[in-house]
């Protein structure tokens, strides 16, 4: 479950610390899975924010578009 204050910047910079461990075999073993498992969580979110924000886009875009009068 993903915390209710997450942004997307805030996972993408998690999402790029944990790279760099795992790039720089800085992670041990026994947190690589946990470390993975969470990896894949922010992945998730950022697709997640990243289509609803496209749909948002796209509304108000057609919304400009097609004036209601």
């Amino acid at each position: 479950m993903m915390e209710e204050n997450l942004t997307y910047e805030k996972a993408f910079a998690e999402l790029s610390t944990i790279s760099g461990e795992i790039e720089n075999e800085t992670i041990s073993v026994d947190d690589l899975a946990a470390k993975v498992k969470r990896a894949s969580e922010l992945i998730e979110f950022c697709q997640a924010k990243l289509k609803s924000t496209e749909a948002e886009v796209a509304k108000i875009i057609s919304s400009m578009e097609n004036p209601k009068e």
